[in-house]
């Protein structure tokens, strides 16, 4: 694979010729690809300890039924995971560049506009696709069960492969696009969600429309990677007229729409790069930064007026009165300023857009009478379906912003100045944390709206509205303070925000993935503790490696142990439908989690930002 890598980097650049290089020279390189093809196999084996432990198996065709149902749910867990880590990933990657201003140093080379972009896609992308090439001899094991074909597992790759180089290269262009690492994560994290929302709204509302004579669910088939997941893994789709089979269009599609932006971002590279902040502003009165510029003359000056023009002379005029800085400067600057850049109100125009639909999506379920369905007609709610990837967007959009509130001062050079004042870590940190609840409001107010949308409906009791509100609070505090952690505790912006947004994420596809284990395998919810030990462990392992191995100490270790297994609790609970004990254990759990990382944040902060040395160190 490598050969094959080696010959194509010679037409990227060196930008990829040299990751090519480097990276298995990394530990992370195989630390990606032993964690994912192991974390692939210990679900396998946990989904048939479940099936074993549950059910008798009779014949052939019950294996095959299962390798089948596994299929199903592996391929569009893969799907997500590998769509948000390219995402994550090239937005990231460029931001970094922007954040450090190591973008200037690559404009200056003799590198090309294509050689710059593709090469920094391509080196983003690098592990993605070694976790795909790791992840498909596990696959083809599926087959070995029955009732998965070779070809099913190809055309699942091909589909995945298609949306991680169209989701890398929508993550590439919208962080060379904007100036902000905020920016780019939450604009490409709603770019995506309104993608899949709307096709999957335009199939689901389709019914016999025909657009050009066809018809439009097997347009939205063709253009959305839910659908066309699905499509692919299907054992009954067309196999003998490949062209006409939807995911193949949408490879296509997702290949010719990778093509567009990266053509779009080498076109307007410079023209992007550098920003604004960076080129020096000129006004009306042809003066930069308030200082007045005058043509060169030939008429040789005095030494007064020269001392006059030199620039410890010049004085500027400031025309309006300063403002006044409260007690607590953090705090000020994060409401009183655009901290984060004025694009940031565009990112709130998308997120409303996306608001609308969903709240659409909610009143079309309330008007057909699906919301109204108990627990004991249909264990996922039909109101819950729209609402869920709603308030992921909107925790991870908040998640974003309180680590990059952290890596953006990091990669400037003002968390340092910081430290040498005399502000106090509870001003710090509680500043930080309620500066990111403001610029942010609207993501933390817009979930609990549609709450009580639902409530006054009649479809949502009083009680199960009380468990959301407050459920959503407990979560917005834990991804904020989630956020931060990461942002202190790990010195580069890369590994912050891969692990606090990863995080959010993997914790969102747990609880996924646990859901659907226990409804396709098993009924008997109560007894399947001892098949997932595995899953658990393997998750209370990991927490700690992202949250503790910087930092660690007795609570943050006690939270990573107990999270998951919680989780595992609150969700048993859930399906039995003891839903006051599931919110109790949630906002327990979430709670003192968040805790484990607020207080030693609080008590440790000198120790862990480097002010203060412990005994014994140099």
């Amino acid at each position: 694979m490598y050969c094959l890598l080696e010959g194509f980097s010679v037409l990227i650049g060196p930008i990829f010729t040299r990751e090519l290089a480097t990276a298995p020279r990394r530990p992370q390189h195989f630390v990606y690809r032993g964690v994912y093809g192991t974390a692939l196999f210990v679900l396998m084996c946990t989904a048939w300890l479940v099936l074993a432990g549950t059910q008798i198996i009779r014949s052939v065709g019950d294996m095959a039924k299962f390798g089948s149902i596994l299929f199903l749910i592996l391929a569009p867990l893969q799907l997500a995971l590998m769509t948000f880590l390219a995402a994550l990933r090239s937005a990231s990657s460029v931001s970094q560049e922007k954040d450090k201003k190591t973008i200037l140093l690559l404009l200056m080379t003799r590198l090309s506009n294509h050689e710059l972009v593709l090469g920094k896609l391509l080196a983003s992308l690098l592990d993605v696709f070694v976790m795909l090439a790791t992840a498909a001899p596990i696959f083809m094991l599926l087959t070995l069960f029955g009732g998965v074909s070779p070809a099913q597992v190809a055309r699942v790759f091909a589909v995945t492969l298609a949306t991680v180089f169209a989701a890398g290269s929508l993550g590439s262009t919208v962080a060379l696009a904007r100036d902000k690492t905020f920016q780019s994560l939450a604009m490409t994290a709603l770019v995506l969600m309104i993608w899949i929302g709307v096709w999957e709204a335009a199939a689901v509302l389709a019914g016999q429309t025909l657009l050009a004579g066809v018809p439009l669910v097997q347009i939205a088939t063709a253009a959305s990677p839910l659908r066309a997941i699905l499509v692919a893994a299907d054992p009954y789709r067309d196999t003998l007229n490949l062209f006409a089979a939807a995911d193949t269009w949408y490879v296509c599609v997702a290949l010719a729409l990778a093509a567009l932006l990266n053509g779009l971002a080498i076109l307007r590279l410079r023209v992007w790069n550098p920003g604004r902040d960076v080129l020096p502003q000129v006004d009306e009165a042809g003066s930069i930064f308030g200082v007045e510029h005058q043509a060169p003359s030939d008429q040789p000056l005095d030494a007064d007026a020269a001392r006059a023009g030199h620039v410890d002379g010049r004085v500027r005029q400031v025309n309006q009165q300063s403002r006044q800085v409260w007690d607590n400067p953090i705090l000020w600057r994060e409401m009183c300023t655009w901290a984060y850049g004025r694009k940031v109100l565009v990112i709130k125009a998308v997120y409303w857009l996306l608001f609308v639909m969903a709240a659409l999506a909610v009143y079309s379920t309330i008007q057909s009478g699906a919301a109204y369905a108990r627990a004991s007609e249909t264990i996922i709610p039909a109101a819950a379906r729209p609402l869920t990837p709603f308030f992921l967007v909107s925790l991870v959009i908040v998640n974003a912003l309180a680590v990059t509130s952290i890596t953006n001062e990091r990669d400037g050079g003002s968390l340092d100045l910081l430290l040498v004042t005399d502000l106090t870590p509870k001003e710090f940190l509680f500043g930080k944390m309620l500066g990111v609840a403001y610029v942010t409001w609207e993501m933390v107010a817009a979930p609990p709206i549609l709450c009580f949308v639902l409530f006054f409906a009649g479809a949502l009791t009083f009680e199960n509205l009380l468990y959301l509100v407050i459920g959503l609070a407990v979560m917005d505090v834990f991804v904020i303070m989630l956020g931060i952690h990461s942002g202190l505790n790990y010195a580069s912006s890369n590994s912050a925000i891969g692990v606090s947004l990863g995080s959010v994420f993997f914790l969102f596809l747990g609880v996924v993935t646990l859901l659907l284990f226990m409804i396709s395998f098993s009924g008997s919810f109560q007894t399947q503790l001892a098949p997932f030990l595995a899953f658990i462990v393997g998750g209370s392992v990991g927490l700690f490696v992202a949250l503790g191995i910087r930092n660690a100490s007795s609570a943050i270790g006690w939270a990573s142990l107990l999270l998951p297994f919680f989780t595992f609790l609150a969700i048993t609970n859930f399906l039995v439908d003891h839903l006051a004990s599931a919110f109790i254990v949630t906002v327990f759990i979430y709670g003192f989690t968040t805790a484990a990382m607020l207080v030693p944040a609080l008590y440790e902060f000198d120790i862990a930002m480097g002010r203060t040395k412990m005994a014994g160190e140099e």
